[in-house]
């Protein structure tokens, strides 16, 4: 009974299953056959099993399935793997939902607008070479043509798809899916497709089958980028996988996905991907000083002039940042010639051609890239930036010639390079120069006519940034003026510098003592008394009133002054005796004190120099400060902008009438420790007796990077355009 394909009443009773009420509720009968694998190729007994409602008939050998128009409730139909060329040869049912037609001989496919019910449909492995007959199947939203031959996808408009498998097909192209906005699965695998160009607007679109096709560029997954919902992305096999670094790319292009390649992405490599293609300003700014510092690790170590001014105390800067040409050099120009014995402008180098108006060397250095690149390598510069396809790099130079005039550097930038100068040892002020009515600063970027319609959308946009780090960053910036109006911004920066600078105040407190009325030690207490000297403002401004009102130095603070003094021009080369001295000595002595007592002179013939080159058993020096002087090479002016110890040394003699002590060289790292300890104790509320007291003239510390306290601007040294007979500030 088997082997002549006829389907019995044996083989039926025993595929039924699942007695439940019929469709009508009158009778109970079995709502289920399964007969698979029976290699069947009459059914037309089925013709009197008229309340089924789910018919199996998977791997057999049926080419017709006439049978189906006598089950009117028929819901669910499994003709797979059969030998079926006529694609539904048989009178709809009305509830017909899921049919698998798989595996058959269908080449054409007839319109379906009687099966209004349909939900699902499977029509894989046959030869369909086109989609046509599905407008009408409101309700459709699974349907699988894998293994045809379809060649373009069409016929599917404004259908109710949810998902879509297209697998195993000839298309080229992904088109005419923009009308399936209910679409959230796509299988478009084994396929000739070589863009993702077509699913921009498939916004519900969660995953998406790309295997074994032709895409070879990565932008191509910028297509996807607007599907916030896509969360699984299959790659493999495309050429494109032979890149470097692919998926790190596709997971920057596609933040929101957690399965690629069949793998899922881990929160490492997401975090990989934003710092290798868009890293935040933070990011490149930490590995833009360390490229800097490696570089400058393998040049000569020499002593800059930028940090001589003391210890504890950061060079002294300015720093103007702000969008592109919201006039931060020509504030800098201007505030360089108004104060300048205090302030000297730093060019930086770029790789862009001068604009009209500007002079190499006095705006910009203007170099080539390659030799922007090899000043890199050369450790030359303390940060750089890219910009608008230019380079801008500060270079060491550029602050170094301003340190050595004695002055404090004012430099401008963008923001990148302020979060590259923040990674530094250096502290400087920054101001924030940000326009307010945008409109007006358009006109002003449109009249300069030096910048493309892109480059000025990019300034404009780079307004909100500026704006939301100040925002959501209190402190990162000292100040913030408006730029519309550049002169009353000039005007508004003057008055903010002479507030750092203090010369405001020292002007009316200077004014306000006359040889009548109080003397200037007690006004100067009186207002040391009123100040809140817990603040780092207040007493840097009360060291800078001192300084310039107690221009005479202790024994002891000559003397230390002078030893720092002579390291830093014994390593400059200025003072050979000196050096000779500090490396030559063997027997180093007990550290004295500083008081003012006698010592035991030497002969006229005994120096220190002889005495340490002749290897004898004791050290002999000179208490003359004079002879002292004379052999330490002392009386040379720094170039670092501070006074010459001699001048510092004579005025000290005739104010204490004490005698400066001689240089003990041997003892200069201990002394200088011991200092340093000293000093790090000391509060501004507590009492400084004898070589405790500290220097008038050194500010307190604002703090090394690092530190919790917020750095300010120190007070600008004193240099060569400075008088010897006091401090400027």
């Amino acid at each position: 009974m088997e082997n002549d394909g006829e389907l019995r009443e044996e083989q039926v009773s025993k595929g039924l299953s699942n007695l439940a009420l019929s469709a009508s509720g009158l009778q109970h009968t079995y709502l289920c056959l399964s007969v698979p694998g029976r290699d069947l190729k009459n059914v037309n007994i089925l013709c009197n099993y008229i309340h089924l409602q789910k018919l199996e008939l998977p791997f057999n050998k049926i080419k017709d399935l006439s049978c189906v128009s006598h089950m009117p409730h028929l819901i669910i139909l499994d003709a797979s793997h059969n030998h079926l060329t006529d694609f539904f040869g048989f009178q709809a049912p009305k509830n017909l939902k899921e049919v698998n037609f798989s595996h058959n001989q269908m080449s054409v496919m007839k319109d379906l607008a009687g099966y209004s019910s349909l939900t699902k449909l499977i029509l894989d492995y046959n030869s369909f070479s086109a989609i046509r007959g599905l407008e009408k199947c409101e309700r459709l939203s699974h349907l699988s043509l894998a293994h045809n031959s379809i060649s373009h996808i069409r016929g599917l408009d404004h259908l109710p798809l949810r998902e879509l498998c297209l697998r195993g097909n000839a298309i080229q192209k992904i088109e005419n899916l923009q009308t399936l906005r209910k679409l959230q699965v796509l299988d478009l695998s084994c396929n000739r497709i070589q863009s993702l160009s077509g699913l921009q607007r498939n916004y519900l679109l969660g995953t998406v089958y790309l295997e074994s096709n032709l895409i070879t560029a990565i932008n191509e997954a910028s297509h996807l980028h607007d599907l916030k919902l896509l969360r699984d992305l299959n790659l493999l096999k495309n050429p494109v996988q032979d890149q470097d670094d692919y998926r790190l790319a596709v997971i920057f292009l596609l933040q929101h996905l957690t399965l690629l390649d069949q793998q899922s992405i881990t929160a490492e490599e997401k975090v990989s991907s934003v710092n290798k293609y868009d890293p935040p300003l933070e990011v490149v700014a930490a590995k833009d000083h360390m490229t800097h510092l490696l570089y400058q690790l393998m040049q000569p170590q020499v002593i800059f002039d930028s940090t001589l001014p003391s210890p504890d105390t950061p060079y002294p800067m300015l720093v103007l940042t702000g969008p592109q040409a919201c006039g931060k050099r020509e504030l800098a120009h201007k505030l360089c010639q108004e104060f300048s014995e205090y302030f000297g402008y730093g060019a930086c180098h770029t790789t862009r051609g001068p604009y009209y108006g500007e002079e190499d060397g006095l705006d910009y250095h203007f170099v080539t890239k390659d030799e922007f690149q090899t000043m890199i390598q050369m450790g030359k510069f303390v940060q750089t930036i890219q910009y608008g396809g230019h380079w801008y790099g500060l270079s060491r130079e550029s602050i170094e010639r301003v340190a050595r005039e004695g002055l404090a550097c004012c430099i401008h930038m963008e923001l990148e390079g302020v979060y590259s100068l923040k990674n530094s040892y250096f502290e400087p002020r920054y101001v924030l120069l940000i326009p307010a009515a945008v409109e007006n600063y358009v006109c002003c970027l449109k009249a300069r006519g030096f910048y493309s319609n892109a480059q000025m959308e990019t300034a404009v946009s780079r307004i909100d940034m500026y704006a939301k780090i100040n925002r959501e960053r209190p402190g990162f910036f000292d100040n913030v003026i408006s730029c519309d109006d550049r002169n009353e911004a000039y005007v508004t920066l003057k008055q903010l510098v002479k507030e750092y600078l203090g010369l405001e105040e020292q002007e009316v407190n200077t004014s306000s003592i006359t040889p009548g009325n109080t003397s200037s030690s007690e006004l100067l207490a009186a207002n040391m008394e009123d100040a809140d000297l817990t603040d780092s403002y207040s007493r840097n401004y009360q060291n800078k009133i001192q300084a310039s009102m107690t221009p005479q130095r202790t024994p002891s603070e000559t003397t230390s002054h002078r030893r720092e003094q002579l390291i830093r021009e014994a390593l400059n080369g200025k003072s050979p005796g000196a050096y000779a001295e500090l490396f030559q000595r063997s027997a180093p002595t007990a550290p004295s004190s500083l008081a003012s007592h006698s010592r035991p002179t030497a002969g006229p013939t005994s120096s220190p120099m002889r005495s340490a080159c002749l290897g004898g058993p004791e050290l002999v020096e000179h208490s003359s400060s004079e002879e002292s002087r004379a052999s330490s090479g002392l009386s040379m002016r720094s170039s670092a902008g501070v006074h010459s110890v001699e001048s510092l040394a004579r005025g000290s003699d005739v104010g204490s009438g004490l005698n400066i002590e001689p240089l003990d060289m041997s003892m200069l790292g201990q002394e200088r420790d011991s200092k340093g300890r000293m000093d790090s104790r000391l509060t501004p509320d507590a009492p400084r007796l004898g070589s405790e007291r500290i220097s008038p003239t050194l500010p307190s510390s604002p703090g090394r990077p690092g530190a919790n306290t917020k750095p300010i601007l120190p007070p600008i040294p004193s240099g060569r355009k400075t008088n010897d007979s006091g401090s400027k500030l």
